[in-house]
């Protein structure tokens, strides 16, 4: 069997215990593509999946986290590139054809082959880079599905984006501009000419402002970063708002016990009590999604914001400097 390169990982750990490895090359099943992949990206979930954290999550996602590794030895999740071959019963994609998606819990995008359900991938938007392209799947999924789907934003509508420098967040400005609203991004001081260049309306300093007590109040809260009190966030809704909590945590020298799913926990606990929504929003991956991210690319309304950019090889460097909080937008991976 064909060899291919990928970034493999055996134990958890930082980002040093990732390895550059050759594997054997997949082999699509009836319903994938074999994907030659072009370029990856970094999310906070890889690194959370590399050290473990929190160690609730060991427990709650089986699928995922073993006892003392991931399940899947090969990290990565979003990725683009071109169909290699087709499983026998996929007539929708041919060699060639660029693609692009998210592997969810299969992962394995950082490698120079992945095999992916067809019907979880979608054509790339044409006037993306492959290295674009691939920042968007889970990401943009993740904005799209949060604000469209989930908080119902509708034209004239407020939102407020909590985390609007990072990967979801710059989306989720352009999302929210894109359906009409005016949106309120809240971010570090280093970040707020990025986020006024996104188009957000109105540009919170979390460095000098909390969010909570200004008075005022939004239709739609999207809580990208898990850091304020349940009872907080619904301070600054509006009377029958709609509260949208999604991931969230950072890492702080060794993994936790709960990070980020203390809120969720709360929020699911107290949800069906209160007269706000609220909505803990899972992202499975969904060629509906990336239809419609397709169609807010191509038509310029949604463009990605890449920070940095890694070969392969680099990838651990590129995971600790997503996980240092160091990162603005998306990091992308080029293979």
């Amino acid at each position: 069997m064909a060899d291919m390169k990928a970034i493999v990982q055996q134990t958890y750990g930082a980002p040093d215990v990732l390895r550059l490895e050759e594997v054997d090359r997949p082999v699509p099943a009836r319903h994938q593509v074999l994907v030659r992949v072009h370029a990856a990206s970094v999310n906070a979930r890889d690194w959370h999946v590399l050290r473990g954290d929190p160690y609730l999550a060991r427990l709650a996602l089986p699928t995922v986290f073993g006892p003392r590794g991931p399940r899947q030895r090969i990290r990565g999740t979003d990725f683009a590139g071109r169909v290699e071959a087709v499983g026998s019963d996929v007539d929708r994609f041919r060699p060639g054809d660029e693609v692009y998606g998210d592997l969810g819990d299969a992962h394995g995008a950082f490698a120079e082959y992945v095999c992916a359900a067809a019907d979880e991938i979608e054509f790339k938007p044409a006037n993306l880079s492959f290295a674009q392209a691939a920042t968007m799947p889970l990401a943009g999924s993740t904005a799209l599905m949060g604000l469209r789907d989930v908080g119902r934003l509708r034209a004239g509508q407020h939102v407020l984006i909590n985390g609007a420098s990072g990967g979801v967040g710059t989306f989720a400005v352009q999302i929210g501009k894109a359906s009409g609203a005016e949106v309120t991004a809240v971010c570090s001081t280093r970040n707020v000419d990025l986020v006024r260049s996104l188009g957000a309306d109105v540009v919170v300093d979390y460095t000098t402002e909390d969010f909570t007590r200004l008075g005022r109040r939004y239709d739609v809260l999207f809580d990208l970063v898990g850091n304020r009190r349940l009872g907080e966030l619904r301070r600054a809704l509006a009377p029958g708002g709609t509260l949208v909590l999604s991931g969230g945590g950072t890492f702080r020298g060794r993994p936790g016990i709960v990070g980020p799913m203390g809120l969720i926990i709360s929020a699911q606990a107290v949800a069906r009590f209160v007269r706000e929504r609220i909505v803990v929003l899972g992202t499975p991956p969904s060629r509906e999604l990336l239809a419609g991210l397709r169609e807010l690319a191509e038509s310029a309304r949604v463009t990605p914001v890449i920070d940095r950019t890694y070969p392969l090889v680099e990838v651990p460097e590129a995971i600790r400097y997503l996980e240092g909080e160091h990162a603005r937008a998306k990091v992308a991976i080029t293979v």
